[in-house]
């Protein structure tokens, strides 16, 4: 069965995508099509307050286009060298903002420093909202601008004519929804019932009932294994949607 992810392919230098491989173990054949494009912004401004450590209690990331837009204001150093200055990854495994918002809670203290939080224009106001009401400062900076990948309806129509509606599609953010619902609803036309969709995590999820699509499954956590776990099961004859 086909499974059409609706990401960016992982870098080629950095071996295979594994939610290709991960969905290949299931006998899944998975097809990448990039959605989204970015473009950053506020570099300056970001690179100055990376210039003054001593300000801020530590930095938080909720997307891959934030920290890409501080390697860049690193001159682009290696993942080692990153680690080094003290770019040490905790919570992690939280997977949506309302758990981040809690792990951090947990850990930082009321009128603390500031925690930086590079983030896109399109950012949810989940995690800001929860530390301001636990007097836990944040300072946001809009790092990144999302926008439609400008290959991406073109993509989709050369999938679809070529490989047919595939039994799931997987959607990786509420952007991702935003941008490519409308080409898959006219794509599929009538059998789109018959597509199992798929969600990295809840917030994505939720994207898509407010579209009026029913989730057949939720990755547990974001990651290759668990998402290609829960594809899996949900193309099993006896599972409905969720």
């Amino acid at each position: 069965m086909k499974v059409l992810l609706l990401k960016d392919p992982k870098d080629k230098d950095s071996g295979p995508d594994p939610y290709i491989e991960e969905l290949g173990s299931y006998n899944l054949e998975a097809t990448l099509i990039p959605a989204l494009s970015f473009e950053f912004t506020s570099l300056d401004s970001l690179f100055e307050k990376l210039s003054h450590p001593e300000c801020y209690g530590g930095l938080v990331f909720t997307s891959p286009r934030a920290l890409e837009a501080i390697k860049i204001c690193l001159k682009e150093k290696s993942k080692k060298e990153v680690e080094e200055i003290g770019l040490v990854p905790q919570g992690e495994m939280a997977g949506n903002a309302e758990k981040l918002a809690e792990y951090i809670c947990s850990r930082e203290k009321p009128n603390s420093s500031a925690l930086l939080f590079p983030c896109g224009a399109l950012k949810r106001e989940v995690l800001p909202t929860v530390l301001r009401e636990k007097g836990i400062p944040l300072e946001s900076l809009t790092v990144y601008q999302t926008a439609q990948h400008p290959d991406l309806q073109e993509s989709l129509s050369s999938y679809f004519s070529q490989q047919g509606i595939p039994a799931s599609i997987v959607f990786f953010s509420p952007s991702g929804v935003k941008f490519c619902l409308q080409h898959i609803q006219k794509l599929s036309g009538d059998l789109i019932n018959q597509v199992k969709f798929a969600a990295i995590g809840p917030s994505t999820a939720k994207a898509l009932r407010d579209a009026g699509i029913a989730v057949s499954c939720t990755a547990g956590s974001p990651t290759a294994q668990d998402l290609a776990a829960a594809v899996h099961t949900a193309l099993q004859p006896h599972n409905c949607c969720l």
